[in-house]
């Protein structure tokens, strides 16, 4: 039975039954003196030892034994809840002026955990709901990542989760749209990165209509059993999903292969999810530059600000033929419109320190949420929630991959990649490097590092080097050995053979008095700062010091410079969840 199925008589809301309590900072549930007790258990407090006994929604609300102190006639909020047989205090004289301060300092508890609600509308209210976490996670629906996920994310880590909106129209009033029969292809995909120290985030949309190759995907079937789908080359992105029986981790690892990006996570959602959370939070407000009448997509709305819930969000984010060039790189921007502001709406007090949105959110988040078998609790939810929610909005940015016009095609319907610019954003996403200004990052990088490549930079014939494999393509240690002699003029390198351990990415270790040759070496090879480690030489074959070069994974091939991009290109289109921007 969900939220609203609780209720009692009298047109009470339940979820207007749970107050903040100023001392726990933690929602409570207060009944009325006449109710009986909720049969869900209230977050975190301490459990009355008879109702312990009796857990779940089949439990006969007569069967709770009642409270102490739970009757407070004249007050309009019921008094703090106590363990049995705790002695009631008297509040000290003095101090009741001071409650309201501490009421705001324990409201901020919630925003922390709520202001996870930043990723998207269904990750927004999956967070919301450590209120009762045992009746949540009943909502929740997972399925296998089959191994195409790096695990699940970490605390210490950069996070990259792909958020995938299907088109299947299952739910009532949803057969009206497009293609009935849809097995639900991946409509709208986002891979969202967060930094690494959560300064930043970069929301990256992937066109459906984007030509690539989907790799073949092991996918676990309903017995347990497993099966290899095959995969397809020159297939448009949307088919990574349900195609052939795909399952969300196909579309995981076809990100993979397109981006070099492994996710960490994956979240689905249907069309029921953007209406039941935008009625869930009040409805989220849109700009329209210009009068929109949409028979495709329904959206029928005068040019102005409007507030839209429900069927008409829906409409909202479906709408493609009547904005921009109208096809489905116009309905991206729609859609990152449409999200930039439900971050601003999710993120306001009105919802964070509203019980009622915040039950109704977590309510219909987890009922809207298939989710990957690493993030499968509420539990797990709010814990991802609590990383993003370290993240301000206005350093969470919305970007496209950039792509250009099939040109196999006369009549224009797909897209393939720009060559020329998306390996770009994917280094940046990779490097985790802001697509916005984090003052914080950039200074910390300059002054701690940067550093490091000033100063003179010794000849090339002075630098002594040897050069290891740590991870690069075999061969890379001979071919760069032969480079840096022949073309560059290196002639004191050797190649010493492979590292002891892999490496993610390319070093250069030096001793104190070898810091102008590593300055020579990074200008030549490209290397950036941060590659370069001070720290001890080693001894070459012919006796002397020399520097320890080590080729990692990210080498990508001798004369090809290693400095990743330390900004987003300036063409790049991008925008910030904080800026208000109307749909044309």
């Amino acid at each position: 039975m969900d939220a609203q199925g609780r209720g009692r008589g009298e047109n009470i809301d339940p979820a207007d039954q749970w107050v903040l309590n100023p001392t726990t900072g933690e929602y409570e549930l207060r009944l009325s003196p006449s109710a009986p007790q909720s049969p869900i258990p209230a977050p975190r407090g301490p459990r009355n030892p008879g109702a312990g006994k009796t857990r779940g929604r089949s439990a006969s609300p007569d069967q709770a034994p009642e409270r102490p102190g739970r009757e407070a006639p004249g007050r309009d909020v019921p008094p703090q809840r106590r363990r049995r047989g705790a002695q009631e205090e008297e509040s000290p004289a003095g101090r009741r002026g001071r409650r309201p301060a501490k009421k705001n300092q324990k409201a901020r508890k919630v925003l922390l955990w709520g202001s996870g609600t930043v990723a998207f509308l269904v990750l927004a209210a999956g967070v919301g709901g450590y209120l009762y976490l045992e009746h949540l996670n009943d909502n929740i629906t997972s399925v296998s990542d089959d191994g195409a996920s790096t695990g699940g994310f970490k605390k210490d880590q950069a996070i990259n989760i792909l958020l995938i909106g299907t088109d299947k129209r299952t739910g009532a009033g949803n057969e009206g749209y497009g293609d009935k029969g849809s097995a639900g292809h991946a409509d709208t995909t986002i891979l969202l990165h967060v930094s690494k120290d959560r300064s930043n985030a970069t929301a990256l949309s992937i066109p459906r209509d984007l030509i690539v190759d989907i790799p073949d995907c092991p996918t676990q079937q309903e017995d347990g059993s497993e099966k290899v789908i095959p995969g397809s080359v020159g297939a448009r992105f949307n088919t990574s999903l349900g195609q052939n029986g795909r399952t969300p981790s196909c579309t995981m690892r076809t990100v993979t292969e397109l981006t070099g990006i492994k996710p960490d996570n994956f979240m689905v959602a249907d069309f029921n999810a953007v209406k039941t959370l935008t009625t869930a939070v009040g409805g989220v407000e849109v700009c329209l530059g210009k009068d929109i009448n949409d028979p495709d997509s329904h959206l029928n709305l005068p040019k102005g600000t409007h507030r839209i819930e429900g069927e008409e969000a829906l409409a909202f984010v479906r709408t493609r033929h009547s904005v921009g060039l109208g096809g489905d790189l116009s309905r991206i921007e729609l859609q990152q419109q449409f999200l930039s502001s439900l971050m601003r709406e999710l993120k306001s007090n009105d919802t964070l320190t509203s019980p009622s949105k915040m039950i109704k959110l977590a309510e219909a988040g987890t009922k809207a949420l298939t989710v990957d078998s690493q993030l499968n609790s509420i539990n797990k939810l709010k814990d991802l929630g609590l990383e993003l929610g370290k993240l301000n909005v206005k350093n969470l940015t919305f970007t496209t991959i950039p792509v250009v016009d099939n040109p196999a095609e006369t009549v224009k319907a797909t897209v393939v990649l720009d060559k020329a610019k998306a390996p770009q954003v994917f280094d940046l996403i990779r490097n985790d490097v802001s697509f916005t200004e984090v003052k914080q990052k950039q200074k910390k990088e300059k002054a701690a590092v940067a550093a490091r490549l000033k100063g003179e930079k010794a000849p090339a014939s002075e630098v002594r080097v040897r050069i290891l494999n740590g991870g690069a393509p075999a061969g890379s240690a001979q071919s760069t050995l032969s480079w840096l002699q022949v073309d560059e003029g290196v002639g004191k390198s050797e190649n010493a053979g492979n590292a002891p351990a892999e490496l993610a990415k390319t070093t250069l270790e030096y001793a104190p008095d070898q810091a102008d040759q590593a300055r020579r070496l990074a200008d030549i090879m490209g290397l950036s700062a941060s590659a370069l480690k001070p720290g001890e030489s080693v001894t070459n074959s012919q006796g002397l010091p020399a520097m320890t070069l080590t080729l990692g994974k990210d080498f990508k091939g001798a004369g090809v410079s290693l400095t990743p991009p330390d900004k987003a290109p300036d063409d790049i289109k991008k925008s910030t969840a904080d800026k208000v921007v109307c749909a044309e």
